[in-house]
Formats: C-alpha cells, sequence, structure tokens
C-alpha cells in the first residue's frame, strides 16, 4: 500500500543503519532548517543534499514517487497564483493580469522547499520500522501522548480504509449507482455515519483490550538503542550541513537580491 512507508526499512545501507534517534534529531533539524531558507541557491543545495542521502539510503525512486505526485498536485497551482498575484511591478500583463517574476521566484522557493522535506521525511521515516520510528521521538522527550496518536492513526488508518472498501462493495451489490442528486447524497451521508459508529465502536474496543493487559499511558518496549562514533558522525555531517545552508542564506551574496531571480 502507498501509505506503507516502512516497507523498505530491511534494506542494507548506512541509513537504515543508522541510529534512529540521532537520524531524526539531525534531520528534523534539517527540515527546519530548510523551511527557512529564504534565497534559491541554498534551496536547490538542501534539495541535493536531500537527494544524494536518499540515494545513500538505497529506497527506490517508485517508492518517493507517489509522495512526490501527491505533492505536486498542491504545490504546483503556486506556479499559477504567486506570479500574478505577487505584490511588486510587473515584467508583463497576460490576460489583463500582471506577471511578476519574484512572484515566479517565490513559487519556485516554496516548491524547492517543500520537495527537500517531503524527500527528509522519507529518509526519516522509511529507513527504519515505523514503530521503533515512534520510540524513538518518545525518547527524544516528544510527548508520549503525541506519539502514541499517531502510532494508533498509521496502523488503524488501514483498517478504516478496508471497512471504506467493504462497504463500498456492498452497496454497490446491492445496485447503488453514485449521481448528481439528494439520494446520492442521503445514501453517501449514511455511508460516512457507518464509518464513523463503526470506528468509534472499535476505538472502544480496543481501548478496553488496552486496560486489560495493563496499559497506563505508556507502551513497554522491549527495543533498544545504542549509538556509535558512526552514528554521531552521520548526525554531525547532516547538523552541519544545514548550519552551512543557513549561514550562505543569512550572509551569503544571496541574501540581498531580493528583486532578482535568486
Amino acid at each position: 500500500m502507498p501509505l506503507d512507508i516502512d516497507r523498505h526499512a530491511g534494506v542494507a545501507s548506512p541509513i537504515q543503519r543508522w541510529d534512529p534517534r540521532l537520524k531524526i534529531f539531525s534531520l528534523m533539524v534539517f527540515v527546519f532548517g530548510v523551511a527557512v531558507l529564504k534565497s534559491l541557491p541554498m534551496a536547490f543545495a538542501a534539495l541535493v543534499v536531500a537527494i544524494l542521502v536518499l540515494r545513500t539510503a538505497a529506497l527506490p525512486f517508485h517508492f518517493v514517487q507517489h509522495g512526490l505526485e501527491a505533492a505536486g498536485i498542491f504545490l504546483l497551482p503556486f506556479f499559477l497564483v504567486m506570479p500574478f498575484s505577487y505584490p511588486g511591478e510587473a515584467a508583463f500583463h497576460v490576460l489583463g493580469m500582471g506577471f511578476a517574476w519574484e512572484g515566479l521566484r517565490f513559487a519556485t522557493l516554496i516548491f524547492t522547499k517543500a520537495i527537500t522535506i517531503i524527500l527528509s521525511s522519507f529518509i526519516m521515516f522509511g529507513t527504519a520500522r515505523f514503530d521503533v520510528s515512534m520510540i524513538a521521538l518518545q525518547r527524544l522527550k516528544c510527548p508520549a501522548m503525541l506519539v502514541q496518536m499517531v502510532l494508533f492513526t498509521y496502523r488503524y488508518i488501514y483498517v478504516f480504509m478496508d471497512d471504506m472498501k467493504t462497504l463500498n462493495v456492498a452497496m454497490r451489490a446491492r445496485g447503488f449507482i453514485p449521481k448528481t442528486n439528494m439520494r446520492t447524497m442521503s445514501i453517501l451521508g449514511g455511508f460516512v455515519g457507518t464509518l464513523l459508529v463503526r470506528s468509534f465502536e472499535r476505538t472502544e474496543r480496543v481501548y478496553k483490550a488496552m486496560l486489560s493487559k495493563g496499559y497506563n499511558g505508556t507502551f513497554p518496549s522491549m527495543v533498544e538503542f545504542s549509538a556509535d562514533g558512526g552514528d554521531f558522525i552521520k548526525a554531525g555531517v547532516i547538523l552541519l550541513l544545514a548550519a552551512g545552508l543557513l549561514a550562505g542564506d543569512m550572509a551569503g551574496p544571496f541574501s540581498t537580491a531580493v528583486e532578482a531571480w535568486y
């Protein structure tokens, strides 16, 4: 399934062997650094870094492609909106709307940074089992309740999707054909309501089962982490790259060019 982000966690590579705590911490710092970049050259440099690390992780392209395609649906409209809505002097007009190069630059900057962050997310959570990544987050002092919510969401979204497929097959077996009328809207409303009720009932059953097994707000785990010198070197490299990108963005020759393409 496309949502199965850790399907290639068993691939042998230096990234998969990286201690999950140091990997998530250093890549999180890298992601936050990328998010505040303001110049295109530094954003492109960050994208190159993410691609190189992704290649090192040996994750198949088709695995990452699905996430990039979904992101492109939301990001590509920026190239249509920003050049015509960005405040500033228009270079020329199209159908009476002013086209500003600075708007296109800004859209390219947003697109580049978003793709870099998505690739970094695949590196963070696609190179280790998802439950191990969540335990690593908890070891990094991330709120336990938030970690458990993410873990349960990831686990039961598959069950929710299976329920949707089952109900959809049952409706079609009874002759339901979706149309643009009130009857279809009424049936779809019942469809959504049934899903919510079944999900709520399942939530109660799961919670009671957890209590019967001694759940007290935390998940016991047998996962043990151990970091060696190589893990710290990898984290140091990523942190140095993040610091270098930020330094180049703030103090480099690109920071003074506000109106230019870059």
